[in-house]
């Protein structure tokens, strides 16, 4: 990636985007069962996904059944390359699992 990317304070964030019709516990399951994390503020309206240090996993669902995708955020606390490492790691373990994600490749990152 492009050194010079951050610009100001963080935290930083990179969306994959996911064509999947899920609830978003469900999707929230996934994403702690292939990244081998756990989902933090469970049952509250912000639960999340810590994947590493100062990063971590939000899932955004569409809005009045509106039908997919939906959006998965990859938040950094450091910047805005480590979001886009965690966010090519996540997507490939997901795709391995049968999920169709659009967004980087570990290879791209």
């Amino acid at each position: 990636m492009s050194p010079g990317r951050d610009r100001g304070p963080g935290p930083f964030v990179v969306t994959l985007v996911v064509d999947l019709p899920i609830a978003k516990p469900d999707a929230l399951d996934v994403i702690a069962f292939v990244s081998d994390g756990a989902i933090e503020n469970a049952g509250t309206a912000h639960p999340r996904v810590g994947l590493g240090r100062g990063t971590w996993a939000e899932v955004q669902i569409p809005k009045f059944a509106d039908p997919p995708p939906l959006a998965v955020d990859i938040w950094s606390e450091e910047s805005w390359d480590a979001a886009a490492t965690e966010a090519a790691r996540l997507a490939d373990a997901l795709r391995r699992v049968g999920w169709t994600v659009r967004g980087p490749r570990a290879d791209e990152v």
